[in-house]
Protein backbone atom coordinates (compact mmCIF):
# COMPACT_ATOMS: atom_id res chain seq x y z
CA UNK A 1 0.00 0.00 0.00
CA UNK A 2 1.48 3.33 -1.05
CA UNK A 3 0.61 6.61 0.65
CA UNK A 4 1.75 10.14 -0.05
CA UNK A 5 3.90 11.74 2.63
CA UNK A 6 2.91 15.28 3.51
CA UNK A 7 4.07 17.98 5.88
CA UNK A 8 2.09 19.83 8.54
CA UNK A 9 2.32 22.89 6.34
CA UNK A 10 0.43 21.09 3.57
CA UNK A 11 3.44 20.41 1.32
CA UNK A 12 4.49 17.15 -0.34
CA UNK A 13 7.39 15.05 0.96
CA UNK A 14 7.33 12.01 -1.32
CA UNK A 15 5.61 8.72 -0.67
CA UNK A 16 5.96 5.66 1.53
CA UNK A 17 5.08 1.96 1.13
CA UNK A 18 3.04 0.50 3.99
CA UNK A 19 3.29 -3.21 4.71
CA UNK A 20 0.15 -5.19 3.90
CA UNK A 21 0.88 -7.44 6.88
CA UNK A 22 0.30 -4.46 9.18
CA UNK A 23 -2.02 -2.11 7.28
CA UNK A 24 -3.67 -4.42 4.75
CA UNK A 25 -5.55 -6.95 6.89
CA UNK A 26 -9.30 -7.43 6.87
CA UNK A 27 -10.25 -5.84 10.23
CA UNK A 28 -11.80 -8.13 12.82
CA UNK A 29 -14.06 -6.29 15.23
CA UNK A 30 -13.93 -9.10 17.79
CA UNK A 31 -10.16 -8.75 18.25
CA UNK A 32 -10.38 -4.97 18.49
CA UNK A 33 -13.18 -5.23 21.05
CA UNK A 34 -11.24 -7.74 23.17
CA UNK A 35 -8.25 -5.39 23.25
CA UNK A 36 -10.34 -2.33 24.15
CA UNK A 37 -12.10 -4.17 26.98
CA UNK A 38 -8.74 -5.44 28.27
CA UNK A 39 -7.23 -1.95 28.14
CA UNK A 40 -10.16 -0.20 29.85
CA UNK A 41 -10.39 -2.89 32.54
CA UNK A 42 -6.66 -2.67 33.22
CA UNK A 43 -6.73 1.09 33.83
CA UNK A 44 -9.62 0.96 36.34
CA UNK A 45 -8.40 1.91 39.79
CA UNK A 46 -10.60 -0.58 41.67
CA UNK A 47 -10.32 1.52 44.85
CA UNK A 48 -14.08 1.86 45.50
CA UNK A 49 -14.97 0.44 48.89
CA UNK A 50 -17.90 0.22 51.30
CA UNK A 51 -18.02 -1.20 54.82
CA UNK A 52 -19.60 -4.55 55.49
CA UNK A 53 -21.33 -5.45 58.75
CA UNK A 54 -18.08 -6.78 60.20
CA UNK A 55 -16.43 -3.36 59.75
CA UNK A 56 -19.16 -1.22 61.35
CA UNK A 57 -18.30 0.14 64.81
CA UNK A 58 -21.57 -0.57 66.54
CA UNK A 59 -22.70 -2.92 69.30
CA UNK A 60 -23.51 -6.48 68.39
CA UNK A 61 -25.84 -6.91 71.33
CA UNK A 62 -29.34 -8.14 70.54
CA UNK A 63 -31.65 -5.12 70.26
CA UNK A 64 -34.48 -6.57 72.29
CA UNK A 65 -35.77 -9.95 73.28
CA UNK A 66 -36.69 -12.41 70.56
CA UNK A 67 -40.34 -12.86 71.46
CA UNK A 68 -43.14 -10.90 73.03
CA UNK A 69 -42.31 -7.34 71.98
CA UNK A 70 -44.48 -7.33 68.85
CA UNK A 71 -41.52 -6.20 66.73
CA UNK A 72 -39.69 -8.10 64.03
CA UNK A 73 -36.98 -10.50 65.10
CA UNK A 74 -33.65 -8.66 65.05
CA UNK A 75 -30.21 -9.39 66.39
CA UNK A 76 -27.21 -7.17 65.63
CA UNK A 77 -27.66 -3.47 64.83
CA UNK A 78 -24.83 -3.71 62.28
CA UNK A 79 -26.92 -5.51 59.67
CA UNK A 80 -27.66 -3.80 56.32
CA UNK A 81 -31.37 -3.13 56.91
CA UNK A 82 -30.62 -0.58 59.65
CA UNK A 83 -29.54 3.00 59.03
CA UNK A 84 -25.81 3.14 59.70
CA UNK A 85 -25.43 -0.59 59.18
CA UNK A 86 -23.03 -2.33 56.82
CA UNK A 87 -23.56 -2.53 53.08
CA UNK A 88 -24.63 -5.92 51.76
CA UNK A 89 -22.47 -7.18 48.85
CA UNK A 90 -20.85 -3.76 48.43
CA UNK A 91 -17.77 -3.09 46.29
CA UNK A 92 -14.35 -3.98 47.68
CA UNK A 93 -10.83 -2.98 46.67
CA UNK A 94 -9.77 -5.26 43.82
CA UNK A 95 -8.08 -5.34 40.46
CA UNK A 96 -10.34 -5.33 37.39
CA UNK A 97 -7.53 -6.45 35.08
CA UNK A 98 -7.75 -9.71 33.18
CA UNK A 99 -5.28 -11.52 30.96
CA UNK A 100 -5.02 -11.14 27.20
CA UNK A 101 -2.30 -13.07 25.35
CA UNK A 102 0.52 -10.99 23.95
CA UNK A 103 0.01 -12.38 20.46
CA UNK A 104 -3.67 -11.40 20.54
CA UNK A 105 -2.72 -7.87 21.60
CA UNK A 106 -0.23 -7.56 18.75
CA UNK A 107 -2.75 -8.90 16.25
CA UNK A 108 -5.47 -6.54 17.50
CA UNK A 109 -3.12 -3.58 17.03
CA UNK A 110 -2.46 -4.60 13.44
CA UNK A 111 -6.20 -4.96 12.81
CA UNK A 112 -6.84 -1.49 14.27
CA UNK A 113 -4.20 -0.02 11.97
CA UNK A 114 -5.73 -1.89 9.03
CA UNK A 115 -9.18 -0.55 9.93
CA UNK A 116 -7.86 3.01 9.76
CA UNK A 117 -6.10 2.29 6.46
CA UNK A 118 -9.28 0.81 4.96
CA UNK A 119 -11.20 3.95 5.96
CA UNK A 120 -8.52 6.20 4.39
CA UNK A 121 -8.00 7.70 7.85
CA UNK A 122 -4.19 7.45 7.95
CA UNK A 123 -2.01 10.47 7.22
CA UNK A 124 1.76 10.06 6.94
CA UNK A 125 3.91 13.13 7.65
CA UNK A 126 7.63 13.58 7.37
CA UNK A 127 8.01 14.73 10.98
CA UNK A 128 6.00 16.13 13.89
CA UNK A 129 7.96 19.07 15.21
CA UNK A 130 7.46 22.72 16.08
CA UNK A 131 9.92 25.56 16.44
CA UNK A 132 7.95 27.07 19.33
CA UNK A 133 5.36 25.60 21.74
CA UNK A 134 2.55 27.75 20.30
CA UNK A 135 -0.91 26.18 20.39
CA UNK A 136 -2.47 28.70 17.99
CA UNK A 137 0.15 28.08 15.32
CA UNK A 138 -0.21 24.29 15.58
CA UNK A 139 -4.02 24.52 15.43
CA UNK A 140 -3.69 26.42 12.15
CA UNK A 141 -1.38 23.72 10.77
CA UNK A 142 -3.92 21.05 11.73
CA UNK A 143 -6.63 23.10 10.02
CA UNK A 144 -4.70 23.09 6.74
CA UNK A 145 -4.77 19.29 6.77
CA UNK A 146 -8.39 19.11 7.94
CA UNK A 147 -7.48 17.39 11.21
CA UNK A 148 -9.98 17.90 14.03
CA UNK A 149 -9.92 14.58 15.90
CA UNK A 150 -6.48 13.05 15.56
CA UNK A 151 -3.92 10.77 17.18
CA UNK A 152 -0.33 11.69 16.28
CA UNK A 153 2.26 8.91 16.61
CA UNK A 154 5.89 9.98 16.48
CA UNK A 155 9.14 8.02 16.74
CA UNK A 156 10.89 6.90 19.91
CA UNK A 157 10.75 10.44 21.31
CA UNK A 158 8.12 13.13 20.83
CA UNK A 159 9.26 16.62 19.98
CA UNK A 160 8.86 18.63 23.20
CA UNK A 161 7.58 21.82 21.57
CA UNK A 162 5.08 19.87 19.45
CA UNK A 163 3.75 18.00 22.49
CA UNK A 164 3.40 21.22 24.51
CA UNK A 165 1.59 22.97 21.68
CA UNK A 166 -0.78 20.04 21.09
CA UNK A 167 -1.81 19.27 24.65
CA UNK A 168 -4.19 22.24 24.83
CA UNK A 169 -6.03 21.33 21.61
CA UNK A 170 -9.21 19.29 22.19
CA UNK A 171 -9.42 15.83 20.59
CA UNK A 172 -5.69 15.77 19.78
CA UNK A 173 -3.37 13.16 21.32
CA UNK A 174 0.37 12.85 20.79
CA UNK A 175 2.19 9.63 21.69
CA UNK A 176 5.57 8.04 21.02
CA UNK A 177 5.48 4.87 18.97
CA UNK A 178 5.96 2.76 22.13
CA UNK A 179 2.65 4.10 23.46
CA UNK A 180 0.51 3.25 20.42
CA UNK A 181 -2.62 1.35 21.45
CA UNK A 182 -5.92 0.22 19.98
CA UNK A 183 -8.19 2.35 22.19
CA UNK A 184 -6.55 5.65 21.26
CA UNK A 185 -6.47 4.67 17.58
CA UNK A 186 -10.19 3.89 17.54
CA UNK A 187 -11.35 6.91 19.57
CA UNK A 188 -9.89 9.45 17.11
CA UNK A 189 -11.05 9.96 13.53
CA UNK A 190 -7.61 10.32 11.98
CA UNK A 191 -4.29 8.62 12.65
CA UNK A 192 -1.17 10.65 11.82
CA UNK A 193 2.07 8.68 11.57
CA UNK A 194 5.50 10.14 11.11
CA UNK A 195 7.96 8.33 8.85
CA UNK A 196 9.90 7.37 11.97
CA UNK A 197 6.75 5.81 13.44
CA UNK A 198 6.09 3.82 10.25
CA UNK A 199 9.65 2.47 10.27
CA UNK A 200 9.37 1.55 13.96
CA UNK A 201 6.04 -0.25 13.45
CA UNK A 202 7.36 -2.25 10.52
CA UNK A 203 10.47 -3.21 12.51
CA UNK A 204 8.28 -4.20 15.46
CA UNK A 205 6.03 -6.53 13.46
CA UNK A 206 8.69 -7.87 11.11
Amino acid sequence: MKLDVTTFDGGSAGSVDLSDEIFGLEPRQDLIQRYVLWQLAKRQAGTHKTKGRAEIWRTGKKLYKQKGSGNARHGSARVPQFRGGGRAFGPVVRSHAHDLPKKVRALALRHALSAKARDNAIVVVDQASAADPKTKALRERFGKLGLASVLVIDGAEVNANFALAARNIPNVDVLPVQGINVYDIIRREKLVLTKAAVDALEARFK
